[in-house]
């Protein structure tokens, strides 16, 4: 029998399924300003998105951290006993001053962090089944398996929200991963390696890390895009293969990985996307999601730079405008007249893609 788990709580239907908490944010001595990844950003998309008033303190669904019997349901006890080391810590997040930190100050100020942004993502799974879409505004730790973690990823919240919903949620059998990070998601890679339950659909830069040749056996729809790669070649990549994925497969749930590190300019991911490329990707997954009536649930992965977070935040505007999203919407039927046409006219303007 499953665990007993704060995770799987009941939402009130006034809340969006956007999950959050203040406790996702690192910060400690400056320390986090070593790495060139925002450890802010998520606060900022939902300051973003409350000065939009889309959303309040009390709409929004609180993360609660994930304990280490969470954790345990993929993760190795060696692997979460590692994480007492600092210097293992400093690798994995590639901050080296964290090796010289006692580790019970690594646990509160980095590691808790992202065990809160983990149980968010496993809470958003659930909510995803319940309401048809949610958000986790952190999350997307892809390149953490169950025994490794590297590249910013402690823990592995991929892995961990489909193995909860196969384990707790009725009628979830088949997941797909849409990973659109500019990196190969090699953590999910290597978990689901064997499991022909789950569906992985990468897109990535192939010159960059992880360069993970073993992980790429478990990818079943694999997109490699050169440096510099632009909106025109990248969305019409995007839609064209989303939508071959979901007519390969038809899974009970999306995950949908929506890394903005693809941002032109970007010091790690190396592709050139506009920030209107940017929320048109979005737009063109859930979009397609909506049309198949596929839950779907979106973490916002990497992304390093300052203009990130506006950028995130005018995405889950646009999805909003479009009727994409909504507190109450359906996957099986949006009850909103005014909804249902949105997403007619959104079809009808996205086969027209102008780019």
């Amino acid at each position: 029998m499953p665990h007993e788990t704060r995770l799987y709580r009941d939402v009130p239907s006034t809340c969006w399924p956007i999950v959050y908490s203040p406790e996702y944010n690192i910060t400690f001595m400056g320390l986090e300003k070593l790495h060139p990844f925002d450890a802010g950003k998520w606060g900022k998309v939902i300051n973003f998105l409350k000065e939009e008033k889309l959303i309040a303190d009390d709409t929004i669904v609180e993360a609660q951290e994930a304990t280490d019997e969470d954790l345990l349901v993929v993760h190795t006890r060696r692997y979460l006993n590692k994480l007492k080391w600092s210097f293992v810590v400093a690798t994995i997040t590639e901050i080296p001053p964290v090796l010289f930190l006692p580790n019970f100050l690594v646990q509160r100020k980095v590691l808790k962090p992202l065990r809160t942004q983990t149980g968010g993502t496993i809470m958003a799974g659930k909510l995803a089944m319940d309401r048809g879409w949610a958000i986790n505004v952190g999350g997307g730790f892809h390149h953490c398996s169950s025994d490794k973690g590297g590249g910013f990823c402690a823990y592995a919240d991929i892995t961990l929200t489909i193995k909860f919903l196969f384990d707790r949620v009725e009628g979830v059998s088949k997941a797909t991963i849409i990973d659109l990070d500019a990196h190969q998601g090699n953590g999910h890679e290597r978990d689901f390696m064997h499991d022909d339950r789950v569906y992985i659909m990468d897109v990535y830069n192939r010159n960059i890390y992880p360069g993970d040749g073993f992980a790429k056996g478990a990818i079943k729809r694999r997109i490699e895009l050169d440096w510099g790669t632009e909106d025109r070649e990248y969305l019409q990549k995007v839609e064209t293969q989303v939508e071959g994925a979901l007519n390969e497969v038809r899974p009970d749930i999306i995950v949908y990985n929506a890394g903005t590190d693809v941002l032109d300019g970007d010091p790690l991911g190396g592709l050139a996307i506009s920030p209107q490329g940017i929320i048109k990707r979005d737009e063109i997954v859930f979009l397609t999601a909506r049309r198949h009536k596929i839950p779907i649930l979106m973490v916002t992965s990497g992304g390093y730079q300052k203009r990130t977070a506006r950028i995130i935040a005018d995405s889950i505007l646009n999805l909003h405008n479009l009727g994409l999203i909504d507190k109450k919407l359906s996957t099986i039927a949006a009850e909103n007249p005014k909804v249902e046409l949105m997403i007619t006219e959104c079809i009808s303007d996205l086969t027209g893609l102008s780019l």
